[in-house]
Formats: C-alpha cells, structure tokens, sequence
C-alpha cells in the first residue's frame, strides 16, 4: 500500500496504481484482506459508482494526534470534501483504534504514512470504504498539497481502511485517485519532523508512535 512522487510513468503502472489502506464509517463495503500495494500512478479509469446523497455541507472536526516522542498535530477534518472518510477516521479515533500506532511509511520530500494496526502497509480494520475521488465518481474538491490529510488504499478504489498520509511535498498527480479529507492546521513542523526521522529507504529507524488520536471538536 504506497504512493509515490514519480509521476512519469502514468501509462504503463496505471493498472497497478496503490497506496495502501483500510477504512470504516457509514456505508462501508466489504474488500478483501489489503495487499501489498506498489507505488500508485494515476490511473486511466475506473467505476462510476458514486457514494450517495450528502447531508452534510459545512460539517467539520477537529482531530489532534499527539506523538509518543513529542508534538502534536492537529488538523481540520472536512465532511465536505469526503464524509465517509471523515466518518471512517473519527469513529477509529473514538474506538482508540489508532493509538499505539506508527507512521510506518516516510519520504521527507512526499509524505508520512500511518494508521497500520501491523506497522508494515499490510494492515486495517477488515473491511474498505467508498472512495471519494472523480475517478470513483466522487468531486473531491481538495487538492493534495503540503498538510493535506487523505486515505491510503489498495488498488481496489473502494479499499481504503484505516491507512492515511500527510502530504509532506505537493502531490497534487494524486488529486482525483485519492480520498483527501482535511489539512494540517498545527504542528506542520511535528510532521516534518518525523519526515525527517532516519530511515532504510521510507522505513524509520526507530518507530515515530502516535501516542493517541483524539477527536476535539465535531460540529453537528
């Protein structure tokens, strides 16, 4: 389950786009046990189906993550832009699901990785979501740039868990394939940081542990 920065090769490995994931919320599918995923491209296509009615224009959240070594990082969840997202990670924030948890995947000059329950990409909660990007017929208005927030997957568009990355570098070639659904509001240098932590090509040295994800806001 990976991204990547290297957009030159679009053709050839769009049908073996990925970036690893697991996801819940409402209206969560059922997906296979994630695989490996190789370092996605944008893809050419994919299906149409939409993820249904939304009701909840204007709705955002609040969530801190706080690190085991120090800092916090908190960022500004947007039901506009993907609500099964936002859904997904609030209620694994709320079951602890995440705390313990490490930031598995690092490229200082791409972005932080986390929310593996295994550390290794291969992990999630045993089930996927809808993806909401346009090419899974989503209009996902935001951009992948520096503090963005968006749901790691599979191949499989509706396979996203529980994985999510910080755009560390604007990606913005992941904009349409990727379910962003929030930004960095503080400690931007927290995630640089651990961008920075010394790594075997993306794997830290030393574990970079989310001590616990917390929800401290939800607007009705």
């Amino acid at each position: 389950m990976r991204i990547r920065k290297n957009i030159t090769v679009f053709t050839a490995a769009a049908l073996t786009l990925l970036l690893a994931g697991c996801a819940a919320g409402e209206g969560a599918i059922a997906a296979p046990t994630p695989t490996p995923a190789p370092v996605p491209q944008r893809p050419d296509g994919g299906p149409t189906s939409a993820p249904g009615a939304r009701d909840d224009e204007g709705k955002t959240a609040i969530a801190e993550i706080t690190m085991q070594n120090g800092g916090v990082i908190k960022l500004l969840l947007n039901y506009d832009a993907a609500p099964r997202a936002v859904e997904n990670f609030i209620k694994l924030a709320n079951e602890g699901y995440y705390d313990g948890l490490n930031f598995h995947r690092i490229d200082p000059a791409f972005m932080i990785q986390g929310g593996c329950p295994e550390g290794t990409g291969r992990g999630g909660p045993g089930y996927g979501i809808t993806g909401e990007f346009a090419i899974n017929g989503w209009d996902n208005p935001i951009s992948h740039t520096r503090g963005v927030i968006s749901m790691a997957r599979a191949q499989d568009y509706n396979s996203a868990g529980s994985q999510f990355f910080i755009v560390v570098q604007d990606s913005t070639f992941l904009d349409g394939s990727y379910a962003a659904f929030g930004h960095v509001t503080e400690g931007m240098d927290v995630v640089d940081r651990v961008a920075g932590a010394a790594r075997n090509g993306e794997t830290p040295l030393e574990p970079e542990v989310m001590e616990s994800v917390r929800i401290i806001e939800n607007e009705p």
